[in-house]
């Protein structure tokens, strides 16, 4: 079985806790194991926080969820500014901001960051799953 859900948000806060419910329950549904399913909700979390945060001229964020019982694949895109990845440094230890791109690369597999000045900025991010035997 495999459950896949592509939607289009408005970028506000409350955008974040629906989308992770969305990827919780559909987790659920295929049995993933607790421990990988929260790594993946907290690394989607970041990932939409970051849109409602940075994305200047974004209007929406755009969630691909593509869950099955041995991986999972998520894309969060915008339509906003755009930003250069590799200007992103390392979060600061004494400040609890600036750590979600490293909490998303610590949590998850295959991760991905493409970003197009004034056209919006993608991120791809990946889990897989132990399967029973």
């Amino acid at each position: 079985m495999r459950i896949s859900l592509h939607l289009n948000l408005p970028r506000e806060a409350d955008s974040v806790p629906a989308v992770r419910r969305l990827l919780r329950c559909a987790l659920a549904a295929l049995h993933i194991d607790r421990q990988s399913g929260e790594d993946l909700e907290i690394a989607l979390s970041e990932a939409c926080a970051n849109v409602v945060k940075h994305a200047d001229g974004a209007d929406t964020i755009e969630v691909r969820l593509d869950v099955a019982a041995d991986r999972c694949a998520i894309d969060v895109a915008d339509n906003g500014a755009g930003f250069d990845a590799d200007t992103v440094t390392e979060p600061d230890t004494v400040s609890d901001r600036g750590r979600g791109l490293f909490l998303i690369k610590a949590l998850s597999d295959n991760v991905r960051m493409q970003s197009t000045p004034r056209r919006g900025s993608l991120i791809h991010f990946e889990k897989s799953f132990a399967t029973a035997p």
